[in-house]
């Protein structure tokens, strides 16, 4: 567990984060309508080409050099920070403050991800924030498994998204100077990262073929990376606990907490969203939590934002199912009877 931090902003007072903590949308105030459902075939073509990569990606890579093998394991977690730390907790949020080396690093990092620029990503995730499980959220569960997913990419939005998205404020993105120079040649910088950095490191360093590092380094991390981090929109909406709130869809889910670095806490994160562990339990399972710490260790981040351990606990009380742990890893809070026994609740 992360050690408690004086510099740590440490939110108690229920009225001050009452936006903060509690759905502004449902679906009860908020009707589903049916969904237009407009194909859009260039995104379809693409996944259809990129995932067709991936096999061979998957077939090349017992041949390729370890080293290569190491290397996309480091691509990953660059991959999964720029997300992570940088898309979500940073800007999306606005969970804690980072200084100009700290966030070029990250929106290198996000480039690399390739899951659209900076702006148009957070904007996207604080709409599904606002009108969770409605029409406005961009990828909304409600819609099912394979369109939360990754289905809402190959269709058109719902009118309601782009709205709603219209409504929503972005200003601190489009200011801040390294969020508006990536937006301004995202086309070219994305290519440039995501495929070419990862595919030239290992042909010059240590002689692995183009072709192979293309496929591995590039198109089976990317995919790989992608599919992780749709698991947070579907997996981490549907199976799972919820601690925090039952009457919401997020939960909790282990699998997804660990192969997308700490974000599959959903219940509590869409609960308390401006957390920037987006977990109660600070490092444990949570390598962007323990990146972020040690950034704020070296001057990088200030001002992180975290919730008090009475707030989180009334919210339990009040709000949740009554479980313990996380996901498929769930039990039943024991209840003391006696001094000789104990129940189940």
């Amino acid at each position: 567990m992360a050690p408690r931090n004086a510099e740590i902003v440490c939110t108690t007072d229920d009225d001050e984060i009452k936006n903060e903590v509690e759905p502004v949308v449902t679906a009860e105030t908020h009707g589903q309508k049916l969904p237009p459902m407009r194909i859009v075939w260039r995104n379809v073509i693409w996944m259809v080409w990129l995932h067709s990569a991936c096999i061979i990606g998957l077939y090349l890579f017992p041949f390729a050099h370890p080293l290569t093998w190491l290397w996309c394991v480091a691509l990953y977690m660059m991959n999964a920070l720029g997300i992570t730390a940088g898309a979500h907790r940073l800007w999306a949020h606005r969970s804690y403050k980072a200084k100009l080396p700290t966030r070029i690093l990250l929106a290198f990092f996000q480039t690399l991800a390739f899951q659209n620029d900076i702006v148009e990503w957070s904007r996207d995730h604080r709409a599904h924030h606002k009108y969770s499980e409605t029409d406005g959220d961009p990828h909304n569960a409600k819609r099912g498994f394979f369109f939360a997913h990754m289905g809402w990419l190959l269709v058109r939005k719902h009118p309601d998204v782009k709205a709603k998205g219209r409504l929503l404020d972005v200003s601190d993105l489009i200011a801040d100077p390294v969020c508006s120079f990536q937006r301004r040649y995202y086309v070219w910088l994305v290519f440039a990262t995501c495929f070419g950095f990862p595919t030239l490191v290992p042909w010059y360093f240590w002689g692995e073929s183009a072709w192979t590092a293309f496929h591995i380094a590039g198109v089976l991390r990317y995919t790989i990376a992608l599919h992780v981090t749709w698991c947070v929109n579907s997996v981490a909406h549907m199976w799972g606990n919820k601690p925090y709130d039952q009457n919401i869809n997020p939960v909790e889910n282990f699998f997804v907490a660990f192969g997308a670095i700490g974000e599959g806490y959903h219940n509590y994160h869409h609960v308390f969203p401006h957390d920037y562990t987006t977990s109660e339990f600070n490092w444990k399972f949570n390598p962007t939590s323990i990146f972020i710490d040690f950034l704020a260790a070296i001057g990088q981040v200030t001002d992180r934002k975290k919730m008090s351990y009475d707030m989180v606990f009334r919210r339990k009380q009040r709000t949740g199912d009554g479980t313990a742990g996380f996901g498929h890893l769930t039990w039943k809070k024991p209840v003391k009877v006696n001094s000789d026994e104990t129940k189940t609740e």
